[in-house]
């Protein structure tokens, strides 16, 4: 992983975002998308569907695989890599995330229900952010805040141009760089 996403997954804005994708990508309905946390890392999506049926797709936490997935798609390529051994005792846990503690989720969910150009300011704001804190010039809960405090203050625009869209990511940016002192 690189810098960034590592740096959202510590501030749980790559579930945030995730969920953001999963709306659009299988056009679902805010309500239809959960996010658990699963500490073993082992189950990376799930999906149940109308039946109450489930579909899991599972792994070791190696980014190995799914990186030569995406290299070699639609094939599958056979590999050495290690794989997950169902004989070796093992549990599969599952919580709640801590939204508290967690803002940037709860902000993303936030944008993701609201829609029209709010997930694109939750974005433009974050990597502003998470730029600066990479760069030691904020802290690690001044992400937060950043994101926060851009999502207030950039208008919202119920249903967005493309223009739009170009607009309000540039206005954003501004915006939370004029938070930061560089």
């Amino acid at each position: 992983m690189g810098a960034k996403i590592t740096i959202d997954s510590a501030t749980l804005m790559n579930k945030g975002l995730e969920m953001i994708e999963a709306k659009w990508l299988f056009n679902l309905l805010p309500d239809q998308i959960q996010v658990m946390i699963h500490p073993q890392s082992i189950i990376h999506s799930m999906v149940q569907f109308e039946d109450g049926s489930l579909k899991a797709q599972m792994g070791l936490p190696d980014m190995k695989l799914p990186i030569q997935y995406a290299l070699a798609f639609p094939q599958r390529i056979p590999n050495q890599f290690p794989r997950y051994d169902f004989k070796k005792p093992n549990t599969l846990t599952f919580e709640e995330p801590d939204v508290r503690t967690f803002r940037n989720l709860s902000l993303a969910t936030d944008a993701l229900y609201k829609g029209g150009n709010m997930p694109c300011i939750l974005n433009a704001a974050n990597e502003i952010a998470v730029f600066a804190f990479l760069r030691n010039r904020i802290g690690f809960l001044d992400i937060t805040e950043v994101v926060e405090r851009a999502m207030n203050k950039i208008p919202f625009i119920q249903n967005p141009t493309l223009e739009d869209y170009f607009e309000t990511d540039g206005e954003t940016r501004s915006f939370a760089a004029s938070l930061i002192q560089m």
